[in-house]
């Protein structure tokens, strides 16, 4: 079997300088670069493996830890195999619904490994929505009407439950205080403020005399 034939330094070298990186090449690459890192990574499926393709390497590992939020390639690949079965039905991996369901989270935008793990099942949640909502529409008798029914109002209460979580956690557990003027005669008591927790979590002061 003959070798592949290497091509002459001076061959080599012509072709380097053919594309030499210039400030306006740069800028350009960066430009492309930063609008790639916003985008979700795309996924292949081939067999039983999850093949990300990217423009470049430095690219993809953006890509991951854009959407994902987190730089730990053992977390971004276990989360990435949890969705990915999430998203399939039967024994098969389904593409189409693995890089729809990654661009769901991407579009949410997980700042850290937590927000990344509620946003995946947020994605969950929607793709199973959205099920219930075909098989209510299709179904053939009122019993498998009222089974998807029930399955679809339990689903959309829980994906708005996890917005709320997602907000009171980005919020930090920042608190509000609200202080009301009071009149209080001799002897009597009163409530002077309310402490209100985001997310709906309220409490009130003890009664001063």
């Amino acid at each position: 079997m003959n070798k592949p034939r290497r091509k002459s330094p001076t061959k080599r070298k012509s072709v380097a300088n053919k594309f030499e990186t210039t400030p306006e090449r740069k800028e350009v690459t960066d430009a492309n670069r930063a609008r790639d890192r916003n985008t979700a990574p795309t996924i292949e499926v081939r067999g039983d493996n999850l093949v990300f393709v990217s423009p470049d390497e430095i690219t993809g590992d953006l890509q991951l830890m854009e959407t994902l939020g987190s730089p730990d390639a053992k977390f971004q690949s276990g989360l990435i195999w949890q969705l990915a079965n999430a998203g399939s039905q039967g024994s098969g991996l389904d593409e189409n619904s693995i890089n729809f369901m990654l661009s769901m989270v991407n579009g949410i935008g997980p700042q850290d490994e937590v927000e990344a793990m509620l946003a995946v099942q947020m994605a969950a949640v929607h793709s199973a929505t959205m099920s219930s909502a075909r098989r209510l529409n299709q179904a053939d008798n009122i019993m498998q009407a009222d089974s998807a029914e029930r399955a679809l109002t339990k689903l959309a209460r829980t994906f708005t439950t996890q917005m709320e979580a997602l907000k009171r956690y980005r919020a930090g557990g920042e608190q509000k205080i609200t202080v009301q003027h009071v009149n209080v005669e001799d002897g009597g008591q009163a409530i002077v403020g309310n402490i209100q927790r985001r997310g709906g979590l309220s409490k009130k002061s003890g009664p001063t005399s």
